[in-house]
């Protein structure tokens, strides 16, 4: 399966922001006990290199690994090497979108507008995140005239709403503060209720 393929039939994309190096892997690991079997290490957090390369030797063979937050095409060429298979931008960066592609990776630039969308997907884009994700009618009507376009909604999406995101084709979703709060200690009890938060997003998505 592709990676593409594993984004697209997964769907949840964890977004990890700002969390302690020391503790990544131990709260990688906790979300994929949880389900979760895509994860976001974003290029702002503290040592994102080095987290990027430790969860994907610990836990590369069964969590497909991507950088968030990536702004330019040398910073997507480091996350690549650290072990990421798919980037992420806020922003639509024609040179990001371009070299995720030649290094083999899938590109997600954020877009907002029909037309941030479409030029994304004129670059090269092989989905769009969608940020902020306000609404599932937001979604559904970029869809109408764009329903050739993936789409990722991202920001403010939670087990309660996740359902009506899904009835509007996108194909897939990252998930940030609602799964993973990083400004929590990282304590057994909070482990265990990643594994929950992580259960509830994969239940709300099952036909």
């Amino acid at each position: 399966m592709t990676v593409y393929q594993q984004i697209t039939s997964n769907k949840l994309v964890a977004i990890l922001r700002g969390a302690d190096p020391r503790d990544v892997v131990r709260i990688a690991a906790a979300l994929y006990e949880g389900g979760i079997r895509l994860l976001e290490i974003t290029m702002n957090s503290e040592a994102p290199l080095k987290a990027i390369e430790q969860v994907a030797h610990k836990l590369g063979d069964r969590l497909v690994i991507g950088a968030g937050t990536v702004l330019d095409a040398g910073m997507a060429a480091d996350a690549v090497s650290a072990g990421a298979r798919f980037i992420l931008s806020p922003v639509v960066e024609a040179t990001v979108i371009s070299a995720a592609r030649k290094l083999g990776a899938v590109s997600i630039p954020g877009a907002y507008t029909a037309t941030e969308i479409y030029t994304a997907h004129r670059a090269g884009a092989d989905i769009v995140k969608v940020f902020p994700a306000t609404s599932p009618a937001y979604i559904k009507d970029l869809r109408a005239p764009l329903p050739h376009i993936p789409l990722l909604p991202t920001g403010g999406i939670t087990p309660e709403n996740i359902g009506a995101y899904l009835k509007t084709g996108a194909v897939g979703f990252g998930i940030g503060s609602a799964l993973v709060n990083t400004k929590e200690p990282v304590t057994g009890a909070y482990l265990e209720t990643l594994k929950e938060n992580a259960r509830k997003f994969i239940q709300a998505i099952q036909p």
